[in-house]
């Protein structure tokens, strides 16, 4: 156990207990040795082993929102008159007081998807486990549910989209996981309660203020609620408003916002995204769950999700073998849930596991990714992976795919090139563990999420540590022009004596070491080449 944890341990007694809470939750949750307050889930929890070696997950941030092929937050901007969204949905598919985002979740075909092939595909880039997007902000779930009739068997491509992932990820022989969105469902979609502020449909409202369950008789969605799915008006934009920038201020300051409490006019729906979580747990056994939530969500009640999820976990393998997802957590909770950091990066070697996510491209698929060549490069990914693995943590890396589920041909060719990197320098990486230092170089880091494009380009100079079974690995995150010096391995900064160096993928390449760094004579960037690898063995390295 490290100093921190038990310093963490030591002061959760100062913590307040939720006692009482897990009688009191909702039906569904699962009974067991966690109970749902912070001093349980860290006292009960350990991270996972396989986790820590597997280093590289991919996940299908995949739904209706892909059909447009526009990119993120599509059903929230289509409500928002002169957003690039709202024009293209005008355009396109009509007037959202006619035609919104229940008719683009029914568009929803997935007629080119393959799962098998793409599970196959992302195994061999390198990755260890998947995860499928259980439900977005759009407030479909993209499995059997029990409890939200707008499910992807119901709507879209009448399939179930994560069962049918969770098959062939384990046959495959991957950790399965799932991300639950929903939690932010109900102030995201409140856009779809208002209406234009100008122009030939000023004041007339969307059709979500407008539907109900009668209204679908005949239609497509006869039989389903679309306040069921829209969440009803939490927060409805008032008539009278007649400039586009009133419309978003207004809506900057009542719905805009990151909101981690539930409507207070209708708390049946916290208590339905329990059951909602519960039974995709339940179901399907994930391996790994994501909450897109700053802490778990809802406070008491996701402490309620967690112990129930542990509590499972425990019933399947007798102990808990899962990794649960959150963010932006204070220092004690990251010992009873894995810290997740979007888009972003830390600047230190952390105590206990982490993980940062990021994509390709938009989370959502977006065609001018594809049209600019703006996706991240197969070297980019790799200098995140390393960064990251570096720093004793995990990288989920999103693959966009279109509303029909095939990826494109540049996005092919990325994990391609992923997969022959990951061929030749798997044991650097995979089943490694972090050094006593993450590295060293140039080019400063600043911690956070949502900062990525911020940061700077990394050089030959920036380099990472990790070790695996005995071995000391270097890897650069750019390839040095002849000889490359490592000061953190000068003679009397490190201890041990270094052996010999191999070039992973080439051989045999000469060092010397001195009281100014370790320096290593490489060969010439070959190309296609990125991010080279020299194994150091030798005594007392790690």
């Amino acid at each position: 156990m490290s100093p921190t944890r038990r310093s963490i341990l030591a002061g959760m007694a100062a913590l307040p207990m939720a006692r009482g809470a897990l009688a009191q939750s909702p039906m569904g949750t699962a009974r067991g040795p966690v109970e749902p307050n912070w001093p349980s889930l860290v006292s009960n929890y350990r991270y996972p082993d396989w986790f820590r070696d597997a280093k590289l997950g991919i996940w299908s941030h995949w739904g209706p929102q892909s059909v447009p092929e526009q990119g993120d937050w599509y059903g929230r901007f289509i409500y928002m008159q002169g957003h690039p969204m709202y024009a293209h949905h005008l355009k396109t598919y009509g007037h959202p007081s006619v035609a919104g985002m229940k008719d683009i979740q029914n568009r929803w075909t997935a007629d080119r998807w393959e799962p098998e092939a793409l599970i196959a595909r992302y195994k061999k880039a390198g990755a260890r486990y998947f995860m499928a997007l259980a439900n977005h902000h759009d407030n479909l779930d993209c499995y059997d549910s029990r409890y939200h009739a707008w499910n992807s068997l119901r709507v879209g491509p009448k399939r179930d989209v994560v069962g049918t992932w969770e098959k062939a990820a384990r046959a495959a022989g991957l950790k399965f996981g799932v991300s639950n969105h929903s939690a932010h469902s109900w102030h995201w979609y409140q856009t779809a309660y208002g209406y234009d502020p100008t122009g030939p449909n000023k004041g007339e409202r969307y059709d979500a203020f407008r539907l109900r369950k009668v209204d679908g008789k005949g239609q497509w969605w006869d039989g389903l609620d679309p306040q069921e799915l829209y969440t009803g008006g939490h927060a409805v934009m008032p008539n009278g408003i007649d400039t586009i920038a009133g419309m978003e201020a207004w809506h900057d300051k009542h719905d805009g916002q990151w909101i981690e409490t539930g409507p207070t006019d209708d708390p049946a729906y916290v208590t339905k995204w329990l059951l909602r979580q519960t039974d995709l747990v339940a179901k399907y056994k994930p391996d790994l769950v994501y909450f897109d939530d700053y802490g778990l969500p809802f406070g008491s009640i996701g402490l309620e999700a967690a112990a129930d999820y542990y509590n499972r976990s425990i019933a399947w393998s007798g102990k808990i073998d899962v990794a649960l997802f959150a963010k932006q957590l204070k220092p004690h909770e990251r010992f009873g849930v894995v810290q997740d950091v979007e888009r972003g990066f830390s600047d230190h070697l952390w105590d206990e596991p982490w993980q940062t996510d990021t994509c390709l491209g938009d989370w959502f698929y977006n065609v001018a990714r594809l049209n600019d060549k703006s996706y991240k490069t197969a070297e980019q990914v790799v200098q995140r992976l390393a960064d990251v693995v570096s720093k004793n943590g995990n990288l989920l890396l999103s693959v966009p795919q279109p509303g029909h589920g095939a990826i494109d041909s540049e996005e092919e060719q990325i994990l391609d090139q992923l997969g022959a990197w990951t061929a030749v320098n798997d044991e650097a990486i995979f089943g490694s563990r972090p050094w006593r230092l993450y590295g060293e170089g140039p080019t400063k880091l600043t911690p956070g999420m949502q900062n990525e494009a911020g940061a700077g380009a990394f050089t030959p100079r920036d380099v990472r540590f990790t070790t695996n079974k005995g071995a000391l690995y270097v890897l650069f995150l750019g390839w040095p022009s002849g000889t490359a010096s490592v000061a953190s391995l000068a003679r009397g900064r490190v201890s041990g004596v270094i052996e010999r160096a191999t070039l992973l993928g080439g051989g045999h390449v000469a060092h010397r070491q001195d009281a100014a760094g370790l320096h290593l004579d490489l060969p010439r960037k070959p190309a296609g080449g990125f991010v080279p690898v020299i194994r150091l063995d030798g005594k007392g390295l790690v």
